[in-house]
């Protein structure tokens, strides 16, 4: 019997119970053929099933429990890993447990024994999940916690709308938002991240801009495609002013030519799914909504930017949609089941297309190769302290003016 089929200890005490009325039912001969059918079955000893026939099949508690099968040495790989890759779920990190481990050790992060590594090859998901919740404790940040219609813009009138198919799978078509970052106030000028997320590979950019003006926005946009190891083939907005206007749709005509201008429907903002999903994952829970409205704030969180960039485009494997199937059941809504891949980084997952030559990988690779995880992880949350200790334009201005109150007056 295949090794996915065997019974559970549960199913095996309900067979041998519906099979000990026709046993004690039965003449010699019959005994002996149904104890034969049950050992096939159960795969348990001759004699186990005679003194389950002639007694009452109980399922008794265990009197010796196991020892542990996973040491200490095993729960301290799987903190430095999880602690590494930023406390992320269990089915996220089991796939690459061993090889990142070997990258820690690579840079002295970690030591781990071939016995270790052994274990960390064969341990399940529901052993991983159950270590991770005794230990794994998530830094949390102290921070603030999360009109009428418009006339519509006439330069969307030719941009098509639409939504990315989810299985999209060549790399190159892009969902982009913008997030603002003003805080309880919309006015004045204040800083935006610029958010492109692939759908077929789940690369992530970013970029921190001050103010929504033709001139950042365009930079912006440079400062990403400059920075990316794959072509643009499509770039999938909402409907903001601020990505379609004369300007921006001259440099997607004149400067980036070949790439095809899509948009979201209006008031559907699940039609930008992935993107809206990872405003929420990569910049709301590390920025909340706290305000940012100066030039050095915006230097240090594009700084911010360049670390995360290598931090989840090379070391955060995440699960990918790989099947839809819609469940009907008479008399009720239907339901979607949906099924998921292993889990795998953005860079992996781009690596396995024929987006980038080997040519344009192996630098990549290089620099996954060089890169400390643990240690840009640490220098991430360097960075957002020193982000929030900076003091933003509206409290330059709130101390300038108090300097001005309590000028000396002439004697």
């Amino acid at each position: 019997m295949p090794s996915e089929k065997k019974m559970t200890i549960d199913e095996r005490y309900k067979y041998l119970c519906i099979k000990q009325e026709l046993y004690r039912k039965a003449k010699r001969k019959e005994r002996s053929q149904l104890l034969d059918q049950m050992q096939h079955v159960t795969k348990l000893n001759r004699k186990t099933l005679i003194r389950h026939m002639k007694g009452k099949i109980v399922r008794r508690p265990r009197q010796r429990q196991r020892g542990k099968t996973y040491g200490h040495e095993v729960d301290d790989a799987l903190r430095v890993i999880s602690e590494s890759l930023d406390y992320i779920c269990a089915e996220r990190l089991h796939p690459d447990l061993v090889s990142t481990a070997l990258h820690l050790v690579a840079h002295g992060e970690l030591q781990v024994s071939p016995t270790a590594l052994e274990q960390l090859s064969r341990i399940s998901i529901s052993t991983v999940r159950r270590r991770l919740k005794k230990f794994a404790r998530l830094e949390q940040w102290r921070l603030p916690r999360r009109q009428g219609p418009k006339q519509a813009n006439p330069l969307t009138r030719n941009i098509p709308m639409k939504r990315i198919p989810w299985d999209e799978q060549q790399p190159g078509h892009f969902e982009v938002d913008l997030v603002h970052h003003c805080g309880p106030s919309s006015s004045g000028h204040y800083v935006h991240t610029l958010q492109m997320i692939d759908v077929a590979t789940g690369w992530s950019e970013r970029a921190a801009v001050l103010g929504r003006s033709q001139l950042v926005m365009e930079d912006a946009f440079q400062r990403i495609l400059k920075r990316l190891p794959f072509a643009v083939l499509e770039i999938h907005p909402d409907n903001g002013s601020e990505f379609f206007n004369h300007h921006l749709l001259r440099f997607w005509k004149d400067t980036v030519k070949g790439v095809y201008l899509s948009r979201s429907r209006p008031f559907h903002k699940n039609d930008n799914r992935f993107v809206e999903q990872k405003n929420s994952t990569l910049v709301r829970a590390y920025l909340g909504d706290q305000r940012l409205d100066s030039v050095i704030q915006t230097r240090v969180l594009n700084e911010l930017y360049d670390k995360m960039w290598l931090y989840y485009n090379f070391f955060q494997p995440v699960m990918r949609l790989t099947k839809k199937t819609i469940i009907t059941t008479e008399g009720q809504a239907h339901r979607v089941r949906r099924s998921y891949g292993p889990a795998q980084t953005s860079f992996q997952r781009l690596c396995a297309t024929k987006a980038i030559s080997g040519e344009q990988r192996q630098p990549l690779q290089l620099l996954r190769d060089q890169t400390n995880p643990r240690q840009v992880r640490r220098e991430i949350y360097d960075l957002l302290d020193r982000l929030f200790s900076l003091p933003g334009a509206a409290a330059d201005k709130t101390e300038s003016a108090l300097e001005t109150l309590f000028i000396p007056l002439p004697v």
